[in-house]
């Protein structure tokens, strides 16, 4: 699709600025959750992230930079010491976070969701109103449809 016309879609006119969380090596939920951004019509970001292994410093100078640190919970598991670093440096930054449920699952593993400032499924257009509505400075007023009760 034409970069122009989507700018036509964008109602904020404005690209994300976004660290995802992974985990170390090649992973399905990494890949499919930003196989799920890229293909929302309405939403420009830009994918911060840097696969495979990180470094502390490397890691907190890309996150210094971004809008929102989303956290695939999925990956809480097997990659513990890893998204906590993401969590605690993002804290640290005052970067808003936004975590993503297992996928399939509703329960969200470990304490991660005291942490986030929103929690939402799969659904693309939730993690983008999640991911809009997280940025302390913006006017944006989201549906409120994707919260569960």
């Amino acid at each position: 699709m034409d970069k122009d016309l989507l700018k036509d879609l964008n109602p904020d006119k404005r690209v994300y600025k976004l660290f995802i969380s992974h985990g170390e090596g090649e992973n399905k939920e990494y890949t499919r959750f930003v196989d799920k951004l890229e293909t929302y019509h309405d939403f420009e970001w830009e994918n911060k992230s840097v696969t495979g292994k990180s470094f502390k410093d490397e890691t907190t100078k890309i996150i210094e930079t971004v809008d929102v640190v989303i956290i695939l919970s999925g990956l809480y598991s097997k990659n513990k010491d890893l998204i906590e670093d993401y969590i605690k440096t993002a804290k640290e930054l005052g970067k808003p976070i936004v975590v993503i449920r297992p996928w399939g699952m509703e329960n969200v593993p470990g304490n991660i969701e005291d942490v986030a400032d929103e929690v939402v499924g799969w659904n693309a257009p939730c993690i983008v109103d999640a991911i809009r509505s997280s940025i302390p400075d913006e006017e944006y007023k989201g549906e409120g449809s994707c919260s569960i009760d």
